[in-house]
């Protein structure tokens, strides 16, 4: 059998509609926003116009009957142009409305689907604590069931679209109570924005994505209702874990599409810029660069695709998420490297998109998983490391 990778004629147009939105919509206001440290709101709205938001949920709870696939191929088109606007994407969808869709109850799903679908609104995932970081499962926020409504006390760090206009609840973990072993039973619980005693603190100063919205949240005796709960209580952790398997794959599409767009800029710069008499692309220093940057993107492309291949025939793919993001990040931030070199003292201005992409790079061999999480990941499933 041969292996086919093509697009059927449906995702191919998706692909189509897509980098006409981020080129026409995308690129001429982007940097604008991006240096002005600002969310767009406008073009996230125009995104969830264009259904973006809904791909991979059934229509039954206003998404467009797609799957996880062309949610990657998306990011991977909107990446190639901006990454703020790429994870304000993958964020909303897979760990701001998958959770739901994936364990909550059939009244939470009808609830808050239909709005996280059209975008409308947005959900954020809050999994991070400060002291946490990679090691999640030492959560240390509590939430304690009352007359039938939890009491949530605690904090979390670094939470994506935690804190926009659009943003209407935010997926809490939180521990719920003591194991049979001893160790904390960790639940997931939905808290609408706006709740009294939870409070969104002020937008990171990021290094990069800064047109996204990252903010640290807390929680002070907040009071939801015991129906808030996500899933089965004291499930929390794993249920999160299998979302940010999915996650993977899609930040690695996001990362093909730094990678993609980093050889697109690249390419015209050099065909465009004159030195000593000639393009600078015919230089064979500068096209040996633009070559292996085009390697390096064609492998990672081909490293997500096997890897939502696995996931949507339903069999086993943890060990490919953790391949395609690992590999995938790291040669984004090597793309983002040689686009800056190529472009000499240019690429060094924040004028010029390669600015932004090196920027934003670097955040992808941390979120969702750092690099080190993915080799730990990829021994364990080889039977070796710790």
């Amino acid at each position: 059998m041969v292996l086919d990778y093509r697009l059927d004629t449906e995702t191919e147009a998706l692909r189509t509609m897509v980098r006409e939105f981020a080129n026409e919509v995308v690129r001429p206001q982007i940097g604008a926003f991006y240096e002005a440290d600002e969310f767009p709101t406008a073009i996230v709205r125009q995104m969830g116009e264009l259904g973006l938001f809904g791909l991979p949920f059934p229509e039954e709870y206003g998404g467009s009957g797609g799957d996880y696939f062309t949610l990657c191929v998306a990011l991977e088109e909107l990446a190639r142009v901006d990454s703020s606007v790429a994870i304000t994407l993958e964020a909303g969808v897979s760990l701001g409305a998958m959770p739901i869709f994936r364990f909550g109850t059939e009244e939470q799903k009808k609830e808050w689907l239909p709005r996280l679908c059209a975008g409308e609104a947005l959900g954020a995932f809050g999994l991070t604590e400060a002291g946490g970081g990679s090691d999640a499962g030492s959560t240390r926020t509590t939430a304690k069931l009352e007359d039938g409504q939890w009491v949530i006390n605690g904090s979390k760090a670094f939470i994506t679209n935690s804190g926009t206009e659009l943003t209407e609840l935010v997926t809490v973990t939180a521990v719920t109570g003591t194991k049979p072993d001893g160790g904390k039973e960790i639940s997931a619980i939905i808290v609408p924005s706006g709740t009294p005693g939870f409070v969104v603190g002020q937008r990171y100063s990021k290094v990069g994505w800064n047109a996204s919205d990252t903010r640290e949240l807390s929680f002070t005796d907040v009071r939801v209702p015991e129906e808030n709960l996500v899933g089965e209580r004291g499930r929390g952790y794993a249920q999160f874990l299998s979302i940010l398997d999915e996650g993977r794959i899609a930040i690695a599409a996001l990362a093909v599409g730094l990678c993609q767009g980093c050889i697109d800029e690249s390419v015209k710069y050099a065909a465009e810029r004159e030195a000593f008499g000639q393009a600078i692309g015919r230089n064979q220093a500068v096209a040996f660069m633009i070559a292996d940057m085009e390697v390096r993107a064609s492998t990672a492309r081909l490293a997500y695709y096997r890897a939502a291949e696995k996931m949507l025939r339903g069999e086993p793919f943890k060990r490919e998420a953790a391949v395609a993001k690992l590999y995938s990040s790291e040669m984004a931030m090597e793309n983002a490297r040689y686009a800056t070199q190529v472009h000499g003292g240019y690429g060094f201005m924040n004028e010029f998109p390669v600015g932004r992409f090196y920027r934003d790079a670097k955040i992808l061999e941390i979120g969702e998983g750092t690099s080190e999480v993915q080799r730990m990941l990829i021994a364990r499933s080889l039977g070796i490391g710790a």
